[in-house]
Formats: structure tokens, C-alpha cells, sequence
């Protein structure tokens, strides 16, 4: 690999749903976690940690995302407490309209 090479991760999300938290790994091991709690028909995102080797390859991004899908698939709706899934949403609005009503409106477009 050359020095502007970017590393490549065979990335894996999971729900471990003992643990409440989404997890990915990279080529196996664990690179990731999402934290949440189950409140009704809710999702409540509280807490995502990327291991700091893994930082800056999208690692976040596709844990993210996967979790978000995840909870839409099964019809729930979304609280993103964790500033990281907060922030995702607003760089990703199609998500928006799966965010709870309390917090939809923090992400009305002017």
C-alpha cells in the first residue's frame, strides 16, 4: 500500500440487542457501537464511539446509517439524542421524516 492508499474495511452492523447497541466491525473486529433504549414505538440514540483507528474511513457513517434503516424497517420512529446521529440526520434529511415529533423540528430547512 502506498502512502495515499486509504485502508479498506470489510464493515459489518449489527444489532446486539443484549448489549442495546449497534455494533460494526471492520474485517472482524469490533470498530463501533451505537448506543440506544428501547421507549415505546421509539428509538432513543444515545451515544456512538469509533475506535480512533478507524476514524475518518466512514466507519461512523455506515454504522449510522444501517442503525437509522434498521429502524425504519421496523416501523419505529427515531430520537436522536447522540449528537454523531443528530448530526448524520441533518447531513441525510431523508431521514427526518422518521424523527420523532418533539425532535423533528430541529431539523426544519429554512
Amino acid at each position: 500500500m502506498t502512502s495515499g492508499d486509504q485502508p479498506t474495511f470489510d464493515l459489518a452492523v449489527r444489532d446486539n440487542a443484549e448489549a442495546t447497541r449497534y455494533e460494526v466491525t471492520a474485517n472482524g473486529e469490533l470498530a463501533g457501537f451505537l448506543t440506544y433504549r428501547l421507549h415505546e414505538n421509539r428509538v432513543v440514540f444515545l451515544h456512538a464511539e469509533v475506535d480512533e483507528k478507524f476514524e475518518g474511513h466512514g466507519v461512523g457513517s455506515r454504522l449510522a446509517r444501517e442503525a437509522l434503516d434498521d429502524v425504519i424497517r421496523q416501523g419505529k420512529q427515531i430520537t436522536p439524542l447522540c449528537p454523531f446521529v443528530n448530526e448524520y440526520i441533518h447531513r441525510h434529511l431523508q431521514y427526518v421524516e422518521h424523527v420523532d415529533a418533539v425532535h423533528r423540528p430541529e431539523f426544519a430547512t429554512t
